[in-house]
């Protein structure tokens, strides 16, 4: 006999935005959700150009049986940021698979920052997520991922369980960056070519055709400089963070123990992005404070 539980189908959610840019600014033309999924209504903390969004995630968080998508355009010219109004929270299942595909299509010169907050992971939770960007010849990305293995503040390990994340970026159909990882709550969790008893990782991505351009020289210069904000953070502690030169971007790796600590980082690597390619001032989300 089922339970209540396997026999619950779960939240089919989908959340369907659209940007385009007319006459000096970015607008949310199109913004439909279906439930858990909403969006909260625009705003330009910085300028017109720029349309700030914030998505909401009504249930409070994923449970086994969810399938949520997530479909993002941006028509050419049009500039957008998107954030989460809240941490993500996978909860444990009796083994039912929770999913999440998002697809994000990228105009040309039009740029998406994708920077949702935190995801934690709960122990004996089962989840994948696919991520797949789509760029034209002129269009820009930049997307981070941080996730925490378990609710550490409860003493919980991330014993039990699966994860599994995949980002594919492609160019005109090619693609440019194929990132995929897997997790599962065993030996992975202690081995040091895992987490290595961290709770917590992190990925940053920017894909722009101006990193394609720089010298070795000048990425080189750039890298240290990530360096030493770095260590300017966590306190003389490199060993935390890497930084990978891609193809047509930038790659920046966060493996330690701290949700801020990380974040403070990606948001310095990020200014440090905007200021570099993107002739934009750096920018802190209020809906972060």
């Amino acid at each position: 006999m089922q339970s209540n539980l396997d026999s619950f189908p779960g939240w089919q959610g989908h959340l369907q935005l659209t940007y385009r840019h007319n006459h000096g600014k970015t607008q949310a033309i199109q913004h439909q959700g279906t439930a858990p999924l909403k969006v909260q209504r625009s705003f330009y903390p910085e300028d017109e150009a720029i349309c700030h969004n914030t998505i909401l995630h009504t249930a409070g968080g994923i449970v086994g049986g969810d399938r949520l998508g997530i479909d993002i355009d941006l028509q050419p010219e049009s500039r957008a940021v998107i954030t989460t109004a809240a941490a993500g929270k996978i909860y444990g299942t009796n083994g039912t698979l929770a999913s999440q595909h998002i697809v994000q299509n990228i105009g040309d010169n039009a740029c998406l920052e994708w920077v949702p907050q935190e995801t934690i992971i709960f122990n004996h939770a089962i989840f994948h997520q696919h991520l797949r960007v789509n760029l034209a010849p002129t269009g820009s990305w930049l997307g981070w991922e941080i996730n925490r293995f378990g609710r550490t503040a409860r003493g919980e390990r991330f014993t039990d369980g699966e994860w599994r994340s995949a980002t594919e970026v492609y160019r005109q159909g090619k693609p440019i960056w194929i990132d995929r990882q897997i997790l599962n709550g065993d030996e992975m969790v202690d081995s040091p070519h895992s987490l290595a008893r961290h709770p917590i990782i992190g990925s940053l991505a920017w894909i722009g055709s101006g990193v394609f351009d720089l010298s070795t020289a000048t990425f080189h210069d750039l890298s240290k400089d990530l360096v030493i904000e770095a260590r300017s953070l966590f306190g003389g502690e490199p060993s935390k963070i890497g930084v990978t030169r891609l193809t047509q971007g930038l790659l920046c790796r966060y493996r330690g123990d701290s949700t801020a600590e990380v974040r403070q980082w990606f948001t310095a690597v990020w200014h440090l992005l905007r200021h570099s390619f993107l002739q934009s001032p750096p920018i802190h989300l209020r809906v972060w404070q």
